[in-house]
């Protein structure tokens, strides 16, 4: 843990946790002095390493199986973490899926459970945890730049579900501002992951339209995360800020 600690004695849980984009923002508010619960689904051996690696270096985690298309998990969650740490003050909502099919061809379940993953789970837990925070307390929602820019077909539904958290977290600002509460919205560009690796047949297309020329990294955007989640971002709210490498410009 860093001398400079900015989130001692603050408690994080972050949607979605174990891999990828959500781990680095976990094992960063951890290095801030955060003691931090996440949720997984399936990555079970992922996640308990993640929790062994952060105890073992001094700091607090707990991994959390469950479900964001589950209600009641997601419920269980906010209630695990404030139960074992105490109180609830940072919540990332990092949870999401990304269905791509041709408007003829796509699923009403797959459109269904992106709303109830990519939208729905992130009112629940904003919903749940804003019982728990007091002053200082911060939502931060996982959007993305495709909320402002789809360059390729098969992928409305999944814009639309990001362009949605645009106006929740608009509206939750109103809702959490007179109680010291912040909500912002981060929009990441393509990054770095197992899931949409840089060196993988979809990055051919999207590097070119990149004013970087490259793929963002997890732990920059985990670093963008963590200052919204401390002490220096209490008068930013209600905004959705862009890390996209230009993919917008």
């Amino acid at each position: 843990m860093s001398a400079q600690s900015t989130l001692s004695n603050k408690v994080a849980l972050v949607q979605g946790g174990s891999r990828g984009i959500g781990a680095a923002i976990v094992k960063r508010l951890a290095e801030q002095g955060a003691a931090v619960a996440f949720t997984y689904v399936t990555s079970q051996a992922k996640a308990q390493e993640l929790q062994d690696s952060i105890t073992a270096q001094g700091g607090k985690a707990l991994a959390i199986k469950a479900d964001s298309a589950d209600a009641d998990a997601i419920r269980h969650a906010v209630a695990t973490t404030v139960e074992t740490f105490g109180q609830l003050d940072i919540l990332v909502n990092n949870a999401g899926i990304l269905a791509i099919a041709p408007l003829e061809d796509f699923s009403l379940e797959d459109f269904d459970k992106t709303l109830a993953i990519n939208v729905r789970s992130v009112f629940i837990a904003s919903q749940e945890a804003a019982r728990h925070m007091k002053e200082g307390g911060r939502i931060i929602n996982i959007g993305s730049t495709n909320a402002d820019r789809m360059p390729f077909g098969g992928g409305g539904p999944y814009a639309m579900s990001k362009s949605a958290l645009v106006g929740l977290t608009k509206g939750l600002a109103r809702d959490l501002g007179p109680r010291g509460i912040t909500i912002n919205n981060v929009q990441p560009g393509p990054v770095d992951t197992d899931m949409n690796p840089a060196s993988g047949d979809f990055a051919g297309s999207l590097i070119p339209l990149m004013a970087v020329g490259r793929y963002g990294t997890a732990d920059e955007i985990a670093s963008f995360v963590t200052y919204l989640a401390g002490p220096e971002a209490g008068y930013i709210t209600g905004a959705s800020l862009t890390i996209d490498g230009g993919f917008g410009a």
